[in-house]
């Protein structure tokens, strides 16, 4: 998911855009730190899983259900409203996504084995940093190429609601491979896209403090999204 972030009034130098992408990033890795600690703990201790599920019935408790939809609105909350937050709002909001979105993601380890979510983690950080690498270097401007993305991440979104119905196998695995494909490439124009704004942003404003947190947003749902497209392709199910 992407998010307008609008160019500030100003002039910065390369040390004012590495300050402002080391903000962004820092703070990408903060929230994937609280939302691997905590998915581990839920994932991990059916005393805490039990909060998630109805052990009584199956399927999910009412917490659990907020867990899944509540991230959504947050995401909302702060592309939307974030003219209005004030930036530590906005930085309280993130973090409690990042803890939400933990509890939503401790259901792969009833999925998957440890050992294959901590490999596909690996690869997914390992390919995230190349193409963030390749969004901060590259001269070729990715913005055609990031509409194409975007344009086929909607299609993602509507193939996999049409797959909630059909439980197809075959289209689940074509759009996990899909997936890899756009948010790899996500990636790298998102960087790039942050970065141009780190040229023109002014240092130390209530606004860039706002935009970090935003960044951070954007980069931690293309990292999420890439690491679960991979697991479901290569993550190998429990038996």
């Amino acid at each position: 998911m992407n998010f307008n972030l609008s160019n500030q009034p100003g002039l910065a130098g390369a040390t004012q855009t590495r300050s402002f992408l080391s903000s962004v990033f820092s703070w990408m890795g903060i929230a994937l730190a609280i939302s691997a600690v905590t998915a581990y703990v839920f994932g991990t201790d059916m005393s805490y899983m039990s909060y998630l599920i109805n052990t009584e019935k199956g399927g999910l408790s009412t917490m659990g259900y907020v867990v899944m939809f509540a991230p959504l609105g947050l995401v909302l909350l702060m592309g939307m409203g974030v003219n209005k937050l004030s930036a530590t709002a906005v930085t309280g909001v993130f973090l409690l996504y990042s803890i939400i979105m933990g509890m939503s993601l401790s259901f792969i380890f009833l999925a998957y084995t440890q050992s294959a979510i901590y490999q596909v983690f690996f690869i997914a950080a390992a390919m995230f940093g190349t193409m963030a690498l390749v969004g901060y270097t590259t001269k070729t401007d990715l913005t055609k190429m990031g509409s194409l993305l975007i344009m086929a991440l909607i299609g993602i979104v509507i193939a996999s609601l049409v797959n909630m119905f059909m439980k197809s196998d075959s289209l689940g695995y074509i759009i996990s491979f899909i997936a890899v494909i756009v948010f790899t490439g996500l990636t790298a124009y998102d960087v790039q896209k942050l970065k141009n704004i780190g040229n023109t942003i002014e240092g130390g404003t209530e606004a860039t403090a706002k935009m970090s947190i935003l960044g951070a947003l954007t980069l931690y749902l293309d990292f999420i999204n890439l690491f679960l497209a991979l697991l479901r392709i290569f993550g190998g199910r429990r038996d």
